[in-house]
């Protein structure tokens, strides 16, 4: 009948092999949040951003601070 709450944890990234990026679509508008790989440059999609509210849980899910733009 009550639900408790899923208690919200720190997902783990490679912070030395991958950077933070926020793709972008010109033509669009469509924002996807996921990670980068600095040696490839493959592209790992983990969210769709449809509003500052999915970014900012994006941020806490992976304590992020800073992410870089790609069009």
């Amino acid at each position: 009948m009550f639900h408790k709450k899923k208690a919200v944890t720190v997902r783990q990234f490679d912070k030395e092999n991958c950077k933070p990026v926020l793709r972008c679509s010109i033509c669009t508008g469509e924002q996807v949040a996921g990670f980068k790989d600095i040696r490839t440059g493959k592209f790992e999609e983990v969210m769709l951003i449809r509003g500052s509210k999915d970014l900012e849980s994006f941020r806490h899910l992976y304590d992020v601070t800073d992410i870089s733009k790609e069009y």
